[in-house]
């Protein structure tokens, strides 16, 4: 045998070598159909289970958003209960003190004044409690963030733009302005008219 048929003979060798466990594998398969069975019914149940899990899921994120969307709700209907709870004793309050003043009797007008005092001051304790704070700038440089002019006024024994009076005053809320207060501002006064010689 000449060397080139050695050489065709071992490739032919190596080419069936090759092809040998290529033609088992299809033969390997078709004789385990209870193993392919067995995956397949394996595939089957976790697909169910999978299934399942995500109905279990849904039903779960459908019950969060409806209390998510009746606390929201609650939380706008009954925002200001607490406020609210608050403020009774002052409503109380002027009650009685209106009560006391129309029972025909002589009203001593230092209590009236002391129990209205008090009144207010509960009214005051209470807007504080919650983020309630009143702008009251008396003497105060005039800022148009936070303050309205109503009108302006010469004045020379204060700087020009300084509060000169509080005609009503402002309130903000957790800082945010809910009402400015009105005041009104100095302004320098005019120069007086120069005088004409008239002997020019």
């Amino acid at each position: 045998m000449s060397d080139q048929e050695k050489v065709t003979t071992e490739a032919n060798a190596d080419a069936g070598d090759e092809e040998a466990p290529a033609a088992a594998a299809p033969g390997d398969a078709g004789a385990r159909p209870e193993e392919m069975q067995a995956l397949l019914e394996d595939a089957r149940n976790k697909a169910d289970e999978h299934w399942n899990q995500c109905i279990r899921l849904q039903a779960e994120l459908d019950n969060l958003r409806k209390r998510a969307e009746r606390d929201v709700a609650n939380a706008h209907k009954f925002a200001l209960e607490k406020f609210a709870n608050d403020l009774l004793p002052v409503r109380d309050s002027l009650e009685m003190g209106i009560a006391a003043a129309g029972e025909g009797n002589e009203v001593d007008p230092v209590k009236l004044r002391e129990g209205s005092e008090l009144t207010l001051k509960m009214l005051a304790d209470s807007m504080a409690r919650f983020g309630i704070q009143q702008i009251d700038p008396q003497g105060q440089k005039f800022n148009p963030e936070y303050h309205e002019a109503m009108s302006m006024q010469e004045r020379s024994d204060v700087e020009p733009n300084t509060v000169v009076t509080v005609i009503q005053k402002g309130y903000t809320l957790n800082d945010r302005l809910i009402r400015p207060a009105m005041v009104m501002v100095s302004r320098a006064p005019a120069q007086d008219s120069p005088q004409i010689d008239e002997r020019a």
